[in-house]
């Protein structure tokens, strides 16, 4: 059986009434699709319609689709009605392993054969989790930032029988309505953004604990720092535009030696010629031919966007 093309799906079946499942339907919705999500149980859908209208607050001021409405949002505690007519399927129960393989056992019988079924797990894989599904060819891994219906960042991988053809479809589902998939070369415990803001948040917990910064002086420290900048570039280009016109190449030459400095309770990796030449590389595709100039203006023009944002925030909510 055919699968649809991305651009004709209409109905969005959501597995899941928590702080995620809820900010997947919130967003489907604003992006002007039917939302059917499915619930534990019905004293779940007073929380689910409370999370999703304060969320509409935030989607008006952004700008909603054409058809969007809060009155294309439906629930039910039937799990087969709620399958029967998905175009897509966007499942965030809880954690548990156990709990997913026995759902995508379900999942397998009762979805359309053709429909996607993708996963918001933060952390498990989706290897495990299709265990048990009888068409674990249609399942991926697709972990969103929560709040859903905000942050773009949704990371996609698939499992060991997940085809090749599934991953593509979703990446461009998500492109469509207003993600930025970042599919990733291998099944990766905690995936990529999760992990590093695990380093950062291990590191802050390790200062708290040893008494050299307080937790304010934390928040500050990012906020007003990096917090910024990250918004604009990631870690690795922000060091490349940094080092001026040498780059990356500049950077871990010069600052490579303090890469052993007792700074961090994490154990820094060995700088080789091999890694170094990585880095480097890297920040040449991602700068894509501009030069020290354009990437520093452009880097600036958007930190002031930013910047003037969260004043006008913090002014209005004074």
């Amino acid at each position: 059986m055919a699968r649809k093309d991305p651009r004709d799906v209409r109905r969005v079946t959501n597995i899941g009434a928590g702080p995620i499942g809820g900010g997947w339907s919130a967003h489907f919705l604003a992006r002007g699709y039917d939302v059917v999500t499915y619930l534990h149980d019905a004293a779940e859908e007073g929380p689910l319609r409370q999370l999703v209208e304060t969320a509409w607050v935030s989607l008006e001021a952004l700008g909603l689709a054409e058809g969007a409405s809060l009155e294309n949002l439906h629930c039910t505690t039937d799990l087969a009605a709620a399958c029967a007519d998905a175009d897509f399927v966007q499942e965030s129960v809880p954690e548990n392993l156990a709990l997913k393989q026995a759902l995508y056992e379900m999942l397998g019988e009762l979805v359309p054969a053709e429909v996607v079924i993708a996963s918001s797990t933060s952390g498990l894989s989706m290897t495990n989790i299709q265990a048990r599904c009888s068409t674990p060819e249609r399942t991926v891994v697709a972990h969103p930032f929560n709040p859903p219906y905000l942050l773009p960042l949704v990371e996609m991988i698939g499992g060991e029988r997940t085809a090749p053809e599934t991953v593509a479809w979703a990446a461009d589902f998500y492109r469509l309505v207003g993600k930025a998939p970042l599919v990733m070369e291998r099944e990766l415990p905690g995936f990529i953004a999760t992990r590093l803001q695990e380093a950062l948040w291990r590191e802050a917990l390790h200062m708290v604990a040893n008494g050299e910064a307080t937790v304010e002086q934390i928040d500050l420290a990012v906020a007003t720092g990096p917090g910024p900048r990250w918004a604009v570039m990631g870690p690795c280009m922000a060091f490349h535009v940094a080092s001026g016109e040498g780059g990356m190449a500049h950077n871990l030459d010069h600052f490579g030696p303090a890469l052993k400095l007792p700074w961090t309770r994490l154990e820094a990796p060995e700088l080789t010629p091999e890694l170094r030449q990585r880095m480097v590389d890297g920040c040449a595709r991602e700068a894509a031919g501009r030069d020290f100039a354009v990437l520093a203006e452009a880097r600036d023009r958007a930190l002031a966007s930013v910047l003037r944002a969260v004043q006008e925030s913090r002014a209005e909510n004074d």
